[in-house]
């Protein structure tokens, strides 16, 4: 690793260190179009301006860096994003941007003239984590997502993404599908913290991505009967919350029955006092799966199982999909080149699935050749302030996407 490259990554990494990080936790509040978000936006920006790159943002709030002339071929495209889950952690997404940014660095030290455009990208809300979809830049890029669909999204507050984007001057007529973008992108490789133990267990501190399982979100709509905590009796109570605890339940059971995902991480019960029985419960349910079908199964199986007690419990329930996200088996040759590049110093480059969703799914899905980096993260934690990765790791994963880009570049 060259000085220059671990300069440029420890010192951008510490520069968006503070930024919405919650000092009682330790962990980051990023959400799309909030203070932090604008301030990391203003961040890719200086990055940008500062290595002499021209910066592009689609209307979709995607921000591009290029290095090179767009006229010179289809451009290398690499990346990541700067958003976070809530109390979300550090590397997740914003390690993809630094250390793309430190490979240009690298790059030009070494005197690397790349015969096509190199680009870094900072995708916007893709963790979906206030609107609740997922990808959200990079879906609307690709078409995968209409503008109606997402303008009409709405926030825990209420707030539509019309009202967010207009409050914050942004135009929500610009929203949509950007093909004369997409047609300029030759491939994408996103370096991203594994989210996860493989690279553990495997010990090593990068590898290569072979597929992204199918994956998606489901609001499970309980209703029932408002009453009193201490005068109903328990026989006499439909309610809603119970029918919730018990779709909990199954979903764990067949999840781990099926080695799949089943979370309810977010929930709201109505009116919400703690001495009255609730009339309503909204739960949202994460699932994911090895296969599709698995994953159709798997949610089929909790939401018959979720009917069934409402019955028994007196109550109701509505299912609503709210996103769905097929398996993406990343482009092959492409993955192929990346183990061949990283490997050619004759050590072993693994090559593994994730259950994480991504942008780079997205764009391999709409027809981008892409490929992924994975760095090592020691704990398997993710999503959490616990969430790590070692600096060597790190600058390994820098090293490992210098040298592929310098190959893509040079077709």
């Amino acid at each position: 690793m060259t000085e220059i490259a671990a300069r440029t990554f420890t010192t951008l990494w510490g520069e968006l260190g503070t930024v919405g990080r919650d000092p009682h936790t330790g962990g980051y509040h990023r959400s799309v179009w909030s203070d932090a978000d604008l301030e990391l936006r203003e961040w890719f920006d200086h990055q940008a301006q500062q290595r002499g790159l021209d910066l592009h943002v689609d209307g979709n709030g995607n921000q591009y860096a290029w290095w090179g002339d767009p006229a010179d071929g289809p451009a290398v495209l690499t990346g990541s994003h700067l958003d976070s889950v809530p109390d979300g952690g550090a590397y997740d997404g914003p390690l993809g941007v630094v250390a793309a940014f430190a490979a240009i660095d690298a790059m030009r030290e070494q005197g690397v003239r790349p015969a096509r455009p190199v680009v870094v990208a900072a995708f916007a809300d893709e963790e979906g984590a206030r609107f609740g979809v997922p990808c959200t830049g990079s879906r609307l890029l690709t078409g995968s997502l209409s503008p109606s669909d997402a303008l009409a999204l709405r926030d825990r507050d209420g707030r539509q993404l019309a009202e967010v984007l207009t409050r914050r001057g942004r135009d929500p007529q610009a929203l949509g599908a950007r093909p004369d973008l997409l047609r300029r992108i030759g491939c994408f490789v996103e370096l991203h913290v594994e989210q996860g133990r493989g690279l553990v267990d495997l010990d090593a501190a990068v590898g290569v991505a072979s597929m992204i399982w199918p994956h998606g979100r489901w609001r499970f709509d309980f209703r029932g009967r408002a009453d009193h905590a201490g005068t109903t009796r328990m026989s006499d109570r439909a309610d809603p919350m119970l029918t919730y605890a018990m779709t909990v339940l199954a979903a764990n059971k067949q999840a781990r029955a099926t080695d799949a995902r089943a979370t309810f991480g977010r929930v709201s019960a109505t009116p919400g006092a703690t001495n009255a029985v609730p009339s309503a419960v909204t739960g949202w349910l994460d699932a994911r799966a090895g296969q599709d079908a698995e994953l159709t199964a798997l949610v089929e199986t909790i939401t018959r199982q979720a009917a069934e007690r409402a019955e028994r419990d007196g109550t109701s329930l509505e299912v609503t999909a709210e996103s769905l996200t097929p398996s993406v088996h990343l482009d092959a040759a492409l993955s192929g080149r990346l183990v061949e590049m990283l490997g050619d110093s004759g050590g072993v480059v693994p090559v593994l699935p994730t259950a994480a969703g991504h942008d780079a799914g997205v764009l391999s899905a709409a027809g981008v050749p892409t490929g992924m980096l994975f760095v090592r993260n020691p704990t398997g934690v993710s999503h959490s302030p616990a969430e790590h990765a070692e600096l060597d790791d790190c600058l390994a994963g820098v090293e490992a996407l210098v040298r592929v880009l310098t190959h893509l570049a040079h077709p």
